[in-house]
């Protein structure tokens, strides 16, 4: 059934001129998006029927002025005809550009995300993570999927992105593709900069994420508590691969580096620090900011114990780090081998730094934002969770010096 299509032809007095001509207008209306323009025609606002929207009188003038009207109303109605018979998914917009004759050089949604993604590409270690690009290519993936399931079409034009797109897009990944609500917002995110594209080229008229508005939820972030880290470091694995992954993620229990960053750790990485004592200075993977970690006794013992690796002499590298899918499932046969009942993901060695080995002991916040990297002390916020331990033993202090006064 076509969609309920409504056309108006008006002026704009307040733009007459110095003789009292105007500009005629036509206002397209289709499933309630509008879309106007001047039909390059003018009148004396006098000489015009807002309620007929027809020119006033038999002159000739007004005579061409409605025949105009009149053919220009008839190619509305076929172009929306084409489009139904074609298939096609079709706006306001599209049909006044094949009106104006601008059809051709609608600019497709797909082709738009796949050109900004091949830029972001290339420069890869020259502004953008390789990780970024990850998620751009898996979103443009995801946007890719809900076209072909909602719209029956490989692409569509970039026009036809509208606010019921974009909740449309954001329910099909919580729902479809189960993506948790911050894992959708971010693609939603990540999407609305293809669209600001759009926009700033002007290949679409208004940013259709002008209404939407989606927070992320606060997580409340899992670490180990110092008993969960020990279980690990004691347990003997019998499989050499187990033991591997268990050094490399207690390394970074004690460090803070993020998988991307303890897997190119070289020896160009290892300094002495002002105090005399060997440090990590890097630059992280994902943000390009500087860490600067002290190096305790537990992750030196462990570098200490990898010095003769293939992977440190055959490529520079200071720890055998496998692929983060095999790290990650490994994490799992150890959580269940030591008893510990918890989502145990690489991941959770950098909170685990950040509470528990960090802050619980006393380690200023602002010493913590400096070593993991970050740019923001907000960032450090969310990673740092003070356990309940280390507000008692705070209170507890607080307690004997109010005691002694």
């Amino acid at each position: 059934m076509p969609l309920s299509l409504s056309l108006l032809f008006y002026i704009k007095k307040s733009k007459a001129d110095s003789l009292g001509k105007t500009n005629i207008y036509l206002r397209i209306t289709l499933d309630k998006r509008r879309s106007e323009f001047s039909i390059h025609r003018k009148i004396h606002i006098n000489d015009w029927n807002s309620q007929n929207q027809l020119a006033i009188g038999n002159s000739i003038e007004a005579r061409e002025i409605n025949r105009q009207l009149s053919l220009i109303k008839n190619k509305v109605y076929s172009i929306q005809q084409n489009f139904e018979r074609e298939s096609k998914l079709y706006s306001a917009t599209n049909i006044r550009d094949v009106l104006l004759g601008k059809g051709k050089t609608q600019k497709m949604v797909l082709e738009i995300f796949q050109d900004h993604n091949n830029k972001v590409e290339s420069l890869i270690g020259n502004g953008f993570a390789k990780g970024t690009s990850e998620r751009y290519r898996t979103c443009k993936k995801h946007v890719a999927e809900f076209i072909r399931t909602k719209y029956k079409k490989k692409d569509i034009p970039v026009q036809d992105v509208n606010h019921q797109f974009i909740t449309g897009l954001e329910y099909y990944l919580k729902t479809t593709r189960k993506c948790s609500h911050n894992s959708a917002v971010k693609y939603v995110t990540n999407f609305k900069k293809i669209i600001r594209i759009a926009h700033a080229n002007d290949w679409i008229e208004k940013d259709p994420f002008l209404h939407w508005k989606s927070k992320l939820r606060i997580v409340e972030r899992e670490f180990l508590s110092k008993e969960e880290i020990q279980k690990i470091m004691e347990h003997e694995f019998v499989m050499p691969r187990l033991d591997q992954v268990k050094d490399v993620f207690i390394f970074c229990c004690f460090t803070g580096l993020a998988y991307a960053d303890v897997k190119k750790l070289s020896k160009n990485d290892i300094t002495t620090g002002i105090d005399g004592e060997q440090w990590i200075k890097t630059k992280r993977s994902k943000t390009d900011t500087r860490s600067n970690i002290p190096i305790l006794a537990i992750p030196l013992e462990i570098l200490e114990k990898y010095k003769k690796h293939p992977s440190s002499l055959n490529r520079g590298l200071l720890l055998p780090v496998l692929s983060n899918q095999k790290t990650n499932a490994y994490l799992k046969e150890i959580a269940d081998l030591c008893k510990i009942n918890k989502n145990l993901t690489f991941h959770l060695a950098r909170h685990t730094f950040a509470t528990t080995v960090t802050l619980t002991n006393g380690v200023p916040i602002e010493s913590v934002s400096k070593m993991l990297g970050h740019k923001s002390l907000r960032t450090t916020q969310h990673y740092a969770k003070i356990i309940d331990k280390k507000v008692s033993e705070d209170m507890n202090a607080l307690r004997l010096r109010m005691a002694k006064e």
